[in-house]
């Protein structure tokens, strides 16, 4: 009796397996069914979405040609119809060298190399990444034998990275690649400038607590060795009332810049609110060597550089549009403002933080909103015509 109701269980137990198995069946060719149905239905709408993908991006190309176009005509008609330079003629500038100041102020720069070239045009712009924050600086050692690549992030920072190569710098993870170099002094600002194996950069005066007094708004340069990390030399700026010289770059007090002549600072002061300055220094001890009361004005200014000693001033406006240079000065006298190319930039995301020029690769490294860029320059003689 017990194996024949052993027997009837295992009949009914593999007729219960059975069963789930057809059922499991049915409800797969029904789900497959369903699948191909869907699938069915999906294909006419994939084929009309794909369509339209493509009329998307061909539209978006058609779109971006026009805009390139229209650049390209803008280039033409900016050529043909350059703005007047930003140049402020009134008493102050029109009374000769040496309106204001003694001894070598104002007074002609003599050139101690045989470059004679000024800017063309601003030929073309390479994004190469968004690192750090909003403002920034970042450059080559235009006299160093490496690639190295130095950012400095912020304008209130002790902490510079080195990255071994540009490549290094544009990976995705780029800061695990980087050396990281810190310094005594936080620096003020994004005048920095790495300039033969030295970081040079400007820090506010140790004072008394609440600031004012005879150091008040005064700037130290300090030269720092990147190799040894040591402070190698430190002045104080031999200008009072430091002011602000971009009016669109709060921060920079002074902003430093190498050519191939050497090392120069653009400032300003309270003197002249309204101006820029611009001063020629010794790279071994500091020394200002000459000064020069520039026509350039402070006011929608937002960087500059120097090259074959020619400042070049950067306009824009508030809030951010498209910077273009609108005044030029030429401490040695060659390059009239009348003959200056005024070049624009192309199109990028705000406002420059800096710009530091390189006269090796006859580039400029820009930080822009966070993103470093660089700028192709076309050159030609100061002699020729525009």
């Amino acid at each position: 009796v017990t194996q024949w109701h052993c027997s009837q269980r295992t009949r009914a137990g593999g007729h219960g397996v059975r069963e789930r198995l057809a059922q499991c069946q049915d409800q797969s060719s029904r789900h497959a069914a369903e699948l191909r149905d869907f699938k069915n239905k999906m294909l006419p709408l994939l084929e009309v979405a794909e369509k339209e993908r493509e009329a998307l991006r061909t539209e978006a190309d058609t779109i971006s040609g026009r805009v390139d176009r229209l650049e390209r005509e803008v280039d033409y008609l900016e050529t043909q119809n350059p703005a007047l330079p930003c140049v402020e003629l009134d008493e102050k500038m029109t009374g000769g060298p040496g309106t204001r100041g003694k001894g070598r102020r104002n007074e002609k720069y003599d050139m101690v190399t045989d470059c004679g070239y000024t800017i063309s045009q601003v030929r073309s712009m390479k994004i190469l990444k968004r690192f750090g924050g909003p403002a920034g600086l970042w450059t080559k050692d235009p006299l160093g034998q490496t690639e190295k690549i130095y950012v400095l992030d912020g304008t209130q920072n002790d902490t510079a990275f080195v990255f071994p190569r540009l490549r290094d710098f544009t990976l995705a993870m780029a800061a695990r690649k980087a050396s990281r170099v810190r310094v005594p002094f936080p620096w003020v600002g994004t005048g920095q400038l790495v300039y033969g194996g030295f970081l040079y950069f400007a820090r506010r005066p140790p004072g008394r607590p609440g600031g004012g007094g005879e150091l008040e708004n005064t700037l130290q340069l300090i030269k720092f060795h990147l190799a040894n990390r040591t402070v190698v030399d430190s002045s104080v700026f031999p200008a009072e009332g430091l002011i602000p010289p971009y009016g669109l770059t709060a921060d920079t007090y002074i902003d430093l810049a190498a050519d191939e002549e050497g090392l120069w600072a653009v400032y300003a002061t309270q003197e002249d609110d309204r101006h820029l300055c611009l001063a020629k220094l010794d790279p071994q001890t500091l020394d200002t060597e000459q000064q020069w009361d520039t026509p350039c004005p402070r006011e929608n200014a937002e960087a500059a550089f120097v090259i074959c000693g020619t400042l070049y001033v950067v306009y824009n406006t508030r809030p951010a549009s498209r910077a273009r240079i609108q005044c030029s000065f030429d401490a040695s006298g060659t390059l009239t403002p009348e003959r200056a190319a005024l070049p624009y930039f192309p199109r990028r995301y705000g406002a420059h933080a800096s710009l530091r020029y390189n006269p090796r690769e006859r580039q400029l490294y820009a930080w822009d909103d966070g993103y470093q860029i660089v700028y192709k320059l076309e050159m030609r003689k100061k002699e020729e015509e525009v």
